[in-house]
């Protein structure tokens, strides 16, 4: 080791103690925030309330199988899964138009399971489980849904064959 390697070490390491000794006698800033618990939180943003966290998701991709484009939503920015189903309607059936069923969005039996007639709403969570959306409570759905599939319900397999005429 030279001697400038050695007096910037030596200087560094001042620096390194000053810093120490400024932060530990100075008030918290107004960006360090006391939790209920009395701890210091640096990341104003990151409390841990539900509410706060959920705001923080970002857009899932929204796949309509049989279609090569998919679509993008913010869950965040929807309260229910009433409001979901009312923006895939949208989306998928009635093409985007916003004032052409206004009828259909106001209608109070719309929910994830007619939203798209002849399809149902799963979803992809952070594991890659596919999932049927509507089983969890809405905040945990926006907190671990990473994408939702619109897939094509099963027709029955047993067409005719149930009965027998003799």
């Amino acid at each position: 080791m030279n001697f400038f390697q050695s007096q910037r070490q030596d200087s560094l390491k001042r620096k390194w103690q000053e810093i120490r000794r400024s932060s530990a006698t100075t008030q918290p800033s107004s960006d360090m925030i006391t939790n209920p618990n009395g701890a210091l939180n640096c990341f104003p943003g990151l409390l841990g309330d539900d509410d706060l966290v959920s705001t923080l998701v970002p857009p899932v991709t929204v796949v309509l199988e049989g279609r090569s484009i998919c679509q993008r939503i913010s869950l965040q920015k929807h309260t229910s899964y009433t409001s979901l189903a009312k923006a895939l309607r949208r989306m998928f059936v009635d093409g985007g138009d916003v004032g052409a069923t206004a009828a259909d969005t106001d209608s109070k039996d719309l929910d994830l399971s007619n939203a798209v007639p002849g399809h149902v709403i799963a979803y992809e969570d952070m594991e890659n489980d596919l999932l049927l959306a509507g089983d969890l409570n809405w905040k945990d759905f926006v907190r671990v849904a990473k994408r939702i599939r619109i897939l094509p319900a099963k027709a029955n397999s047993r067409r005719g064959g149930g009965r027998r005429s003799t």
